[in-house]
This record gives C-alpha cells, sequence and structure tokens, in this order.
C-alpha cells in the first residue's frame, strides 16, 4: 500500500518567515509548499521534494509528520472518564503545566494508553492543527494520521540534524540535538554547553544515534566513540509514519461518514495486517472457479456421453436410419411406425379416444349422436349438459390422464399432456 508522508512547516510563532527568509507560508499561516515523501510499500522512499498541497502526489494512506518543536509532552496518570469527556478530564488535570491557554490546546494520548495508569499525553496548537488539516483537505489531501518526528521511548534516540536558517562562526550550519528519552524529548543546539548538560552522565545502553548526512561527521566528534546512524530526513519522517501514534484524536480525529468510511474500510483492506486475508480469499476465488470448471466439464462430459448412447441405441435398434438429428424425436417416430405397421391403436388414435368418452358417459345420458375425431382429439356433442355433469364427467377423466374442455354445447377430449 503507497504513502504519503507530508513534512509540516513548523509553527509560526514571533517570526513572518523563516530564519533562511523563504516565505514558506502564504497568507493567513497556511503553508505555501509541504516537503513529502513517497513510497510505493511504506518501507523505501522512491520519491521526495516540495510542492504545493494540490500537487502533491496521491496515494493510498496519507501521513502528516509535525515537527519537534510543535509538540509538547507531559506525563500523569490517566484518568478514568468516559470517551466523551476523557479530553476535559485531560485538559483539567494538565490546566496548570500547558504553556497555551487549555482551549487553545490539543490534546491525544500515547499508543496503548490505559486509564488509571501513567501515560505520555502529546500538546499541540489546536488552531494551528485544524487550520493544515482543513488547508491540505481542500486540497483533496485527506490526511489519515497526524504523527510526531520523536516522542518519549525507552532506549533513548539522539538525532543530530541541522538548524534551519543558522550557520555558526564558521559559516557551516548550526547543529541541534533531538533527544527523546523515557522522561520525554527535547531539542537541544549543540552551541554551548546546555546539550552536554542535559545529557545523563552514563548513556543509557541501547541509545540509537543518528544524524543527517551533513551533520554525521560533527555529531561523531562530539559523541567521541558512540556509533553514528545515518538518517535523512525522508527516511526519519517515513520511519515516524511507520509508528503507533496518531494525533487526531477526540475533536480532531477523523470524520469516517460515507465515502470517507469506505475509503478508510478500503485502506484497512488493503493493509499489511489484511494481507493473509486477501491470499487465502484470492486462493478461495481461484479454487472455486478451478471447481466450477472441472465441474462445468464432468457435465458436459456426461451429456456428450449420455447422447452417444442414444445415438447408438437408435441405430442398434434402427439400422435404416443413417442421419441422427434428434435421437428422441426419431426414436418416437420409428416406435409410432412399428405400432401403425402391427395395426395397434396409439394414445392419440379414435379407439382410446372413445373407450375413455364411453367409461366416463352418464347413464341418464342418450347415446351420443355427433362426433368428430382429430389425431389425439375427440370432440362429442354435449347440448343441454348440466355443469355438475360436466363436472363429473371430467372428475372421472382427469386421474388417467385426460383433459376435458366444455364450449358451445361441445366436450373436447385430449390427453393433458398433449395440451
Amino acid at each position: 500500500m503507497s504513502i504519503l508522508v507530508v513534512s509540516i512547516p513548523p509553527r509560526r510563532r514571533l517570526r513572518a518567515r523563516p530564519l533562511d527568509g523563504s516565505p514558506a507560508f502564504e497568507a493567513g499561516g497556511v503553508a505555501a509548499e509541504y516537503s513529502y515523501v513517497f513510497s510505493a510499500d511504506g518501507l523505501q522512499p522512491q520519491q521526495n521534494g516540495r510542492a504545493s498541497a494540490s500537487a502533491l502526489p496521491r496515494a493510498d494512506s496519507v501521513v502528516a509528520v509535525l515537527a519537534d518543536g510543535d509538540v509538547g509532552w507531559h506525563r500523569l496518570i490517566l484518568p478514568k472518564a468516559p470517551p466523551a469527556r476523557l479530553s476535559a478530564a485531560l485538559a483539567g488535570l494538565l490546566e496548570e503545566a500547558l504553556l497555551d491557554e487549555v482551549d487553545v490546546t490539543h490534546l491525544a494520548l500515547a499508543p496503548g494508553a490505559a486509564a488509571g495508569q501513567p501515560g505520555w499525553v502529546a500538546a499541540v496548537n489546536r488552531s494551528w492543527l485544524r487550520g493544515v488539516l482543513v488547508a491540505l483537505e481542500q486540497a483533496q489531501v485527506l490526511v489519515d494520521r497526524v504523527v510526531p518526528l520523536a516522542w518519549p521511548d525507552d532506549p533513548p534516540s539522539g538525532h543530530f540534524s541541522e538548524i534551519p536558517g543558522l550557520v555558526d562562526a564558521n559559516g557551516t550550519p548550526a547543529l541541534q540535538l533531538t533527544w527523546a528519552h523515557v522522561d520525554g524529548v527535547a531539542s537541544l543546539p549543540l552551541q554551548g554547553s546546555l546539550a552536554r548538560a542535559l545529557l545523563p552522565q552514563s548513556v543509557p545502553e541501547g541509545t540509537r544515534w543518528t544524524a543527517t548526512p551533513a551533520a554525521a561527521a560533527a555529531a561523531e566528534q562530539w559523541l567521541g566513540d558512540s556509533p553514528v546512524g545515518v538518517l535523512t530526513p525522508q527516511q526519519r519522517e517515513l520511519q515516524a509514519a511507520r509508528s503507533l501514534w496518531n494525533l487526531r484524536q477526540f475533536d480532531l480525529s477523523q470524520k469516517t461518514r460515507g465515502t470517507r468510511a469506505l475509503r478508510a474500510l478500503w485502506k484497512r483492506w488493503l493493509g499489511v495486517e489484511w494481507r493473509p486475508a486477501r491470499w487465502g480469499l484470492g486462493a478461495l476465488l481461484v479454487i472455486q472457479l478451478i471447481g466450477l470448471n472441472v465441474g462445468a466439464w464432468r457435465q458436459t462430459a456426461q451429456l456428450s456421453s449420455q447422447r452417444q448412447a442414444l445415438i447408438t441405441t437408435l441405430q442398434t435398434s434402427f439400422p435404416q436410419v443413417r442421419a441422427v438429428l434428434d435421437a428422441p424425436a426419431q426414436m418416437r417416430r420409428e416406435i409410432e411406425r412399428l405400432r401403425a405397421g402391427a395395426g395397434q391403436p396409439g394414445e392419440a388414435d379414435l379407439e382410446p379416444l372413445l373407450e375413455a368418452a364411453a367409461l366416463a358417459w352418464p347413464a341418464n345420458r342418450p347415446p351420443v349422436d355427433h362426433l368428430q375425431y382429430e389425431p389425439g382429439r375427440l370432440t362429442v356433442a354435449a347440448v343441454g349438459w348440466a355443469e355438475s355433469e360436466i363436472e363429473q364427467f371430467r372428475s372421472q377423466l382427469r386421474p388417467a390422464g385426460w383433459d376435458v374442455a366444455a364450449a358451445e354445447g361441445r366436450l373436447t377430449l385430449s390427453r393433458a399432456a398433449a395440451r
């Protein structure tokens, strides 16, 4: 499943422009362009660059990544409150700890957070984040998840990167360290002693160190003996998109109605967790298709065998028949021909019809004075018959397979199957 990772520019605070002077925002604080990473499999980046919201590539899933400085972190015992009141309960507990006012701060719980247990809560400016999502949605970029670049983690991790628009005394880009550990996340400039003062004297075992390609050499020199892995900004953003974090909670949660609900279900179906089900369904459909074809082939073979048996029986019983076009009909005609040659009456002849009429003829009626015969049909006069007499005549002949039609003082006998 393809994924598009959109990097959200840092929120403007006291500056109208970024430090490098480039016009990164349009009127109203909406970003003019976004850095993005596109991956066809969600693991390796295939395309990256900068584009306006309307020019971003289309993908099955869209993830927005927030800068380290735009997310605050707070740890507390999660309250036991119903889902509809959980956001208000969190705001009440964090009211004194938040830098912004409670009513302008959006809160989101960590993945797997449980009521009554310690857990992390992410804090983001609500109006700014809502504006970002609305701007992207107006450009038909529907954001499925919002994730942070870094989050409290154990074992900890440190990432070295350039500070956009800042250079040191030598003219080289100034560097910063994003330190994500069990007690929170901090972005610290490497100039001065603040970063070394805040890092623990003994770095915990298993700490992961990464750096952008431009900051890798300086990071290794700053750390000393610790190995540093090279991680491009695109790889870091794609790595964050694979996390379980999702800051779209409470009033900023994605609305899954109508076409968006179908889209969400389709994305879930295309996800990795449903891959075994997709393979199983595909295999089942293939097996069913093969079974239907095999069954149809067997039925065709059986019909062909039965048809050939009829032809063989016809040609064996009546050698004079050369061309076989309709074996059952030709066999009936040959049997009728034999019967007629032997002088035996058939079901449609006059004798069986007269016998049937004589058996059911009412005792109080004189012999018939007028009759008409056609192959398979015998018509006799029934002038003056009451309806009860006609129904009695019909009911006596029906069990023997005869049909009686009454019209204009006449009764017509015929085989029910013939009608």
